[in-house]
């Protein structure tokens, strides 16, 4: 079998461009998968301290412990 660069380099430019964007789209996709996305679940999970510290005492003492 004959490497891949050289069988897109016999092509026209424009289907080179065509194979260029579809092995983007590929990588893209694998991306997508592979990725972790953001999880919210922490949000509001210190409300019941809210009326006890601020966010920038709540900031300090994890500075102090983490």
């Amino acid at each position: 079998m004959k490497p891949l660069d050289e069988i897109i380099s016999k092509l026209p430019p424009e289907y080179q461009q065509e194979v260029e964007d579809f092995v983007e789209f590929i990588f893209q996709k694998h991306i997508k998968k592979t990725g972790r996305k953001f999880r919210l679940d922490w949000a509001g999970g210190l409300k019941e301290y809210k009326d006890k510290f601020t966010s920038l005492e709540l900031q300090k003492s994890y500075r102090v412990v983490g």
